[in-house]
């Protein structure tokens, strides 16, 4: 079961993430299945100046001490790949800074990172839930690399979206269910 939670900015996507990521853990535990590291957290942000280390940082502390971190900006799926067997539950925040890290340093690789996540995925039974931002509610873009840019992470978030279970979709901190079961 995969999970895609889509929606603006500051809509509540995160935490929501981790509710459902905090839920499947619990189950687990209940059941007794899979012992060994809880979660796993797939972190594409960068810090690259000092407010977004401390946000890091904060935003590790709230997840808490089950969740082992792997900050990885560009290879989320060699991170899947490497670790899906060894946990409960994979959380990766956020893909809207993945499909814009990709494009800064692998613009010709996009497409087939795409293509290699969306094939794990199907092949892989620990759940995933994914973050990303819905960019296409907005205005049309000036540059032709915002332009490119909404399109790439729009197309993504197709596929994934195809691909998971279940789709969510957040406003206001408030979960609608696009697709599945409602979880939360």
């Amino acid at each position: 079961m995969h999970i895609l939670i889509i929606g603006g900015a500051k809509s509540g996507k995160s935490s929501l993430a981790l509710d459902i990521g905090r839920k499947f853990f619990s189950r687990c535990n209940s059941e007794g299945r899979r012992s060994g590291a809880a979660a796993l957290f797939i972190a594409t942000a960068q810090a690259g100046d000092e407010e977004m280390a401390e946000r890091i940082k904060r935003h590790r502390l709230e997840r808490g001490p089950e969740w082992k971190t792997v900050e990885e900006p560009l290879d989320i799926v060699s991170v899947l790949e490497q670790h899906h067997r060894d946990v409960r539950v994979i959380i990766i925040d956020c893909l809207t800074l993945w499909v814009s890290n990709l494009m800064c340093h692998l613009p010709d690789e996009l497409e087939h990172h795409t293509h290699r996540l969306c094939s794990l995925l199907q092949k892989i039974s620990t759940p995933v839930i994914m973050v990303s931002n819905e960019v296409g509610l907005g205005v049309v873009p000036v540059s032709p690399s915002g332009r490119s840019f909404r399109e790439c992470a729009g197309r993504l978030n197709q596929e994934l979206a195809q691909t998971c279970s279940t789709v969510i979709f957040t406003v206001a901190g408030l979960p609608m269910y696009l697709k599945g079961e409602e979880i939360v």
